[in-house]
């Protein structure tokens, strides 16, 4: 069993949250909850927000996946808003995008999440 990582259920959102040393804090929690809100707001609808690694309190990299490529563009900027947020400087917070494509993918809600995380890396695969 894996006591540095924990599953959150946020809206349509299935996240990982996982810690370098110890269990996901409330901070992790918090930076997930604000994620997965930048998320619905400025990425496409297509865009789920898949894992928030945390190295202590120090750094933090939000994993993101989609289907729609110019959801690339929007990162950075999201990168710097959540920093700032946080009291980070921007190297603190990275924000990973990766564009898969629909057809590698199903879209029913559910199966989507999860073959969104497989896709990644999050999960391993069913066997």
């Amino acid at each position: 069993m894996d006591f540095d990582s924990d599953w959150l259920t946020l809206g349509k959102h299935r996240v990982r949250l996982r810690c370098a040393r110890g269990f996901p804090t409330e901070r992790t929690r918090s930076v997930a909850e604000l994620a997965k809100i930048a998320i619905e707001n400025n990425l496409s609808a297509g865009a789920r927000l898949v894992e928030v690694i945390g190295q202590g309190e120090k750094s933090y990299t939000i994993t993101v996946g989609t289907t729609f490529a110019k959801d690339r563009e929007v990162a950075p900027h999201l990168e710097f808003a959540l920093a700032t947020m946080f009291g980070l400087s921007a190297d603190q917070l990275n924000m990973e995008v990766v564009v898969v494509s629909q057809a590698e993918v199903d879209t029913h809600f559910g199966v989507y999440e999860r073959m969104l995380a497989e896709k990644l890396g999050i999960v391993p695969p069913i066997q």
